[in-house]
């Protein structure tokens, strides 16, 4: 594994290069996007097509899919801030936080419609143990649904526009190319990897059926094409900073959760569902990172903390393995803990990991004293 020089991120991430000077995509692209993008051009276009949406739309001007989360929170008032009319579109997680109830029902008394779409359990349930089991991800059916749900909405419902959050590869790392894209189409669920490569049909069989999954099905490229949708990212018209969107957000009734971050750095992030953290934990058997670098590494290229401080936290809080969150994920997939252990340990991955006296290590670990459990 190598490291970035600049942040803490290792080249095992997805989307993630190491130029020879050391230096990572992500933070080259922040640097970019800090010297040399027009952000009032950006926002002039954005103005543009705001106005032409009012002016052609009679019914709701836009879908804005949201968790209830400080950046959802942030989209929902920028929207009102242009006068949009909002339909507020939420995959409800089975394992919503009481936290993240809160500041949903917060969302919404801001002056927003809102449609809180609740799939099946059983099925769900069955849906995230087969990704589990298959893929060592039970975020899979949360992705689909999150990006199906609103899209499909707006196709069937008319309304034109689509407004998302943060471009992922302008903020966590992609190519130049990547970095310029604006627009979340069907076409980008198959250039990039959000859902490992996968539709709704590589998981439909006689346990989950087509029938079973409609939820999850993205609309079809014709029928997407012909309702003339726009799909967008806000991050890509305006500066995107975490600590920036949690001030705006908190000024508007938001609340962190009291006890301090659920994984990762922040007190306010990933804390609407008691399942995310484990999408996070296999990343560390996967890829040897934890949601604490991704998270820090943002704090560093934002100027607000050096390398060497975030080494220091990332060994005070170790590898934050969730098992609280694996207790009530076992619970809600109707599984023991031990047959959990047994699937997360067959995703570990070998060409990082080996054993040394007993323990797996991953050798010439950015941490030289960390301690191995």
């Amino acid at each position: 594994m190598r490291y970035c020089k600049k942040c803490v991120i290792p080249d095992t991430r997805p989307g993630i290069q190491i130029r020879a000077d050391g230096i990572c995509s992500a933070c080259v692209g922040h640097g970019e996007k800090e010297r040399f993008i027009d952000w009032d051009k950006r926002r002039a276009v954005f103005e543009a097509i705001v106005d032409e949406v009012k002016r052609l739309n009679k019914g709701y001007d836009c879908i804005v899919p949201v968790s209830g989360g400080k950046d959802s929170t942030y989209q929902v008032i920028k929207c009102l801030d242009y006068a949009l009319r909002v339909l507020a579109v939420t995959w409800k997680t089975p394992a919503r936080t009481e936290v993240g109830q809160y500041n949903l029902d917060n969302l919404v008394k801001l002056g927003v419609d809102h449609i809180d779409y609740t799939i099946n359990p059983d099925v769900e349930r069955r849906f995230m143990y087969k990704t589990l089991v298959k893929s060592g991800d039970t975020a899979i059916p949360m992705h689909m649904a999150l990006y199906a749900i609103p899209l499909r909405l707006a196709v069937a419902l008319g309304i034109p526009l689509v407004i998302w959050g943060e471009s992922p590869h302008l903020e966590y790392g992609g190519t130049e190319a990547e970095r310029n894209i604006d627009t979340l189409d069907l076409a980008w669920f198959k250039t990039h990897d959000i859902l490992q490569g996968t539709s709704v049909k590589d998981w439909t069989d006689e346990d989950l059926t087509g029938k079973d999954l409609a939820a999850y099905r993205l609309p079809g490229d014709q029928e997407f094409k012909t309702a003339g949708i726009r799909s967008l990212f806000l991050g890509y018209y305006f500066r995107w900073d975490p600590e920036e969107n949690l001030a705006i957000s908190k000024n508007h009734g938001f609340r962190v959760r009291a006890e301090g971050p659920k994984t990762g750095y922040y007190d306010y992030a990933d804390i609407d569902c008691d399942f995310i953290s484990i999408h996070h934990y296999f990343k560390w058997l996967k890829f040897g990172f934890t949601r604490l670098f991704d998270n820090l590494s943002v704090e560093i290229r934002n100027g607000r903390m050096s390398r060497k401080e975030a080494l220091k936290i990332i060994t005070e809080r170790g590898d934050q393995t969730p098992y609280e969150d694996i207790k009530k994920l076992c619970q809600f997939l109707q599984i023991s803990e031990g047959h959990f252990w047994q699937i997360a340990e067959s995703f570990r991955n070998r060409n990082i990991w080996s054993q040394e006296n007993g323990r797996w290590v991953i050798k010439g670990f950015i941490i030289t004293d960390w301690e191995w459990s």
